[in-house]
């Protein structure tokens, strides 16, 4: 699988608030796990152009992003600001 568990646990450690691996419920933590996800899933579908249910899967990733990074928005502007930054995403 594309996603190991020492992945998960790189991302969580690097991107999470507490900066260890069993910060998996913060926002920021979230958000660059569905990133990365939403990046293998474009590339992938780069290649299978037809593949419908994993469109469609990607679409609801980006849709769950985005609502965690409105939720950032409306409670603490500066850690949206960070974590749009840290991971290279924009609006």
């Amino acid at each position: 699988m594309y996603l190991s568990t020492e992945k998960k646990a790189e991302l969580f450690k690097n991107h999470g608030r507490l900066k260890s691996e069993k910060d998996t419920g913060s926002p920021e933590s979230q958000i660059a796990l569905f990133t990365y996800r939403i990046q293998h899933l474009t590339e992938h579908l780069k290649t299978n152009k037809k593949d419908h249910s994993s469109r469609l899967s990607l679409l609801k990733l980006v849709g769950k992003r985005r609502s965690l990074l409105n939720y950032l928005i409306k409670n603490d502007i500066e850690r949206y600001r960070a974590i749009i930054a840290e991971l290279g995403i924009r609006k």
